[in-house]
């Protein structure tokens, strides 16, 4: 028996209308269907509050940028690429963010601080070395212990419906859910293979011919506090090599296919061309 309530409600026809445009028939079926999506999308996007990102990297491939500047503090329209990750977070009210730093991880101290003057409160988590994907995130257990939060690699740009993905993941109630974009070559990535909503292998680098999808791994991921459980005990490990196939195999891996703009600026290549693309929030 479906637990639902009818009740009446009164709205303003500006919002009624804004409300109306949702309707497509399909995933949003009616007014009243499109009401409950939105209420749902906002009190789901509090049940996460929490945000990790990984900004730690060398960026190498950035040089010579990157011998003077950290690869987050690279500059787009302006702003640090880390300052863009930040604002589309709090835009959605997750403001509790923990950063992990190691290279020239002060210049990232010193300009962002505690987080203030951006809205938001940071917590930094220092790699004394390279640790790894997963092994940076270990570092940040007791700060993310017993709650659900979002990791993202803070070397790309992102305009994604945040309160979209949480609603999937809590749907799904998985340890693990995974950002997923389409990309027309997918031989560069970690490609996704799927099975309704679930991801039941990832292909790193796989041959255009071979590749399962054009569903890479977009560097953003939404995690339960069980996601440790996977994590090795030791200094340097990587989610992708060896998260990754644990999840599946426990069937504990979810991807959700975004819509909004995603650019990586890994390279100088990718950098110049994410100046060019990438359309502010």
């Amino acid at each position: 028996m479906i637990n639902r309530e009818h009740i009446s409600l009164t709205l303003d026809k500006n919002i009624l209308s804004e409300v109306d445009k949702l309707i497509d028939g399909n995933n949003i079926r009616n007014r009243s269907h499109a009401i409950e999506v939105l209420l749902s999308r906002v009190i789901d996007t509090k049940k996460v509050k929490k945000a990790f990102i990984l900004a730690g990297g060398k960026g190498t491939r950035l040089r010579p940028i990157t011998y003077e500047i950290p690869k987050p503090m690279v500059l787009i329209h302006g702003k640090p690429l880390l300052q863009h990750t930040i604002e589309l977070l709090k835009k959605y009210d997750i403001t509790d963010i923990i950063l992990s730093i190691g290279y020239m991880g002060d210049k990232i101290k010193e300009y962002f601080g505690n987080g203030s003057k951006f809205g938001v409160k940071i917590t930094y988590v220092e790699e004394s070395e390279p640790s790894g994907t997963a092994g940076a995130l270990r570092l940040a257990k007791l700060l993310l212990d017993n709650c659900n939060f979002i990791m993202i690699n803070g070397d790309n740009l992102y305009n994604i419906d945040y309160a979209e993905l949480i609603q999937h993941s809590l749907t799904n109630a998985a340890v693990a859910t995974i950002a997923l974009t389409t990309v027309a070559d997918p031989s560069k990535f970690g490609v996704a293979k799927m099975k309704g909503n679930k991801i039941v292998d990832f292909v790193e680098k796989p041959t255009i011919e071979n590749a399962p999808s054009k569903l890479i791994n977009a560097g953003i991921y939404v995690f339960t506090s069980k996601i440790f459980d996977y994590i090795p005990e030791k200094h340097f490990s990587m989610i992708e090599t060896e998260v990754f196939p644990k999840l599946i195999k426990n069937e504990q891996f979810y991807g959700y296919i975004m819509e909004g703009q995603w650019l990586p600026a890994g390279t100088l290549e990718e950098y110049e061309q994410a100046i060019k693309e990438w359309k502010d929030l």
